[in-house]
C-alpha cells in the first residue's frame, strides 16, 4: 500500500525545511515517509530551479542589519522580484541567517553560507530551497561586520533594502545614528581621503580626463556652430538634427553645413586640445569626487543648517569624538 503523508508529517518536515506544504507533502510520499531522502529530495529541486534561473537578474531582495554586544552585522539575499522580497517567510530566512551570522561572529560571506542553521541545513542550501518554493533565483549576496562597541545601526525607512552601520570612538547614540543616516543619503565611498582605494582614484582620474577633453573639444564645436549662425541645441545629435529639420527649426542647408562643421570641429578642437589645462581640470574633479565621497569631508545632513562637514559636527558635540569605521549595503540602483 503506497504510503500517504499524514499533517502531521507533512508540518514536521515543512518545519525543517521551509518548504510548501504541496511541495512537502509530494517529496514525503515520493520517500515513502522518508524524512532524510525527502530532505534530499526537496534540495534536488531547490538546486534544479535555482539551475534553470542561473541567469536570471536579481535585483531585489532584503538586506539586515542587526547589533549585539559587541558586533554588528549585515547580510543581503536578492532574489527576482519585490513580491518574493517583501514577504514574511524570505524576511524570516534572511533574519535566521543574520542572527546565526551574528552568533557565529562570521568574518565573511563564505563563512556565512557555510552556517548550520536550526533546520540542520546550512545558510547557502537554505536559499537554494527557498529558490525552489518560490521558482525564483536567489543567492546570498552581501555581508559586513563591525567588531567593538560603540556601534549603531541603521534600516533606511526600514524598508530593507539599504543598511548602513557606524562606529565611533566613543559611546554617544545620537550622533553614530545620526551619521548612520548619512551614510545612508549620502554614499559615501571611504572614511577619509587616505582610505580611499588607489585604484579609485585612479579610475576617477582617467574618468576626469576623458571628460575634460569631451567638454572642451564641445566648447569648440559650439563656438564654431555659433559663429555660423546656428544654435548648438539644435544640432547636438543627429536625431535632434533630423527632427529639428522636419519641424521645420532649421533648413536642409543648415543641416548640412551644421554636420559640416561638427566634423571639422571635432578634428580641430582635438588637435587643439592642451594636456597641461585638462590633467589640471581633471585633478580638480578628483578633489571635488574626495570631498563628495569621504565620509569626514561631506556636508553633514542632519545639523542645523550651518553646513559644517560631518567631522566639524563630530566635534561641536564632543572634541574627540571619531568616527572608527563604516559600512553601507544597498539593493536599490544609485
Amino acid at each position: 500500500m503506497a504510503y500517504k503523508a499524514n499533517m502531521d508529517d507533512i508540518k514536521k518536515l515543512r518545519t525543517m525545511t521551509g518548504a510548501g506544504l504541496g511541495d512537502v507533502k509530494k517529496a514525503l510520499e515520493e520517500a515513502e515517509g522518508d524524512f532524510d531522502k525527502a530532505k534530499d529530495l526537496l534540495r534536488e529541486r531547490g538546486l534544479a530551479i535555482a539551475a534553470k534561473r542561473s541567469d536570471r537578474e536579481t535585483s531585489n531582495g532584503c538586506v539586515l542589519v542587526k547589533k549585539v554586544s559587541g558586533f554588528a552585522a549585515m547580510v543581503a539575499v536578492k532574489c527576482e522580484t519585490d513580491f518574493v522580497a517583501n514577504g514574511a517567510d524570505f524576511i524570516a530566512m534572511t533574519q535566521s541567517i543574520l542572527d546565526a551570522a551574528i552568533e557565529a561572529r562570521c568574518k565573511n560571506l563564505d563563512e556565512v553560507k557555510a552556517l548550520t542553521l536550526a533546520n540542520g541545513e546550512t545558510a547557502e542550501a537554505v536559499v537554494t530551497q527557498r529558490s525552489g518554493i518560490t521558482g525564483e533565483k536567489m543567492e546570498l549576496d552581501g555581508y559586513n561586520f563591525i567588531e567593538g562597541d560603540n556601534v549603531d545601526v541603521y534600516d533606511h525607512m526600514g524598508k530593507h533594502t539599504l543598511c548602513t552601520m557606524v562606529q565611533l570612538n566613543k559611546n554617544n547614540e545620537d550622533a553614530a545614528h545620526k551619521v548612520a543616516m548619512q551614510v545612508a543619503a549620502m554614499k559615501p565611498v571611504a572614511l577619509n581621503a587616505e582610505s580611499i582605494d588607489p585604484q579609485i582614484l585612479e579610475e576617477e582620474y582617467k574618468t576626469a580626463i576623458e571628460k575634460s577633453k569631451l567638454e572642451q573639444v564641445q566648447k569648440f564645436v559650439d563656438m564654431q556652430l555659433k559663429k555660423a549662425g546656428i544654435n548648438p541645441a539644435h544640432v547636438d545629435s543627429e536625431d535632434h538634427i533630423e527632427s529639428n529639420t522636419t519641424k521645420g527649426w532649421i533648413t536642409k542647408e543648415q543641416a548640412d553645413e551644421a554636420r559640416k562643421i561638427i566634423a571639422e570641429a571635432k578634428a580641430e578642437g582635438e588637435a587643439q586640445l592642451k594636456m597641461p589645462m585638462i590633467e589640471g581640470i581633471a585633478r580638480g574633479r578628483v578633489e571635488k569626487f574626495k570631498k563628495e565621497s569621504c565620509l569626514v569631508d561631506q556636508e553633514f545632513q542632519f545639523g542645523d543648517g550651518d553646513k559644517a562637514t560631518v567631522q566639524q559636527w563630530l566635534a561641536q558635540q564632543d572634541k574627540e569624538l571619531q568616527i572608527c569605521d563604516f559600512k553601507r549595503f544597498t539593493l536599490v540602483a544609485e
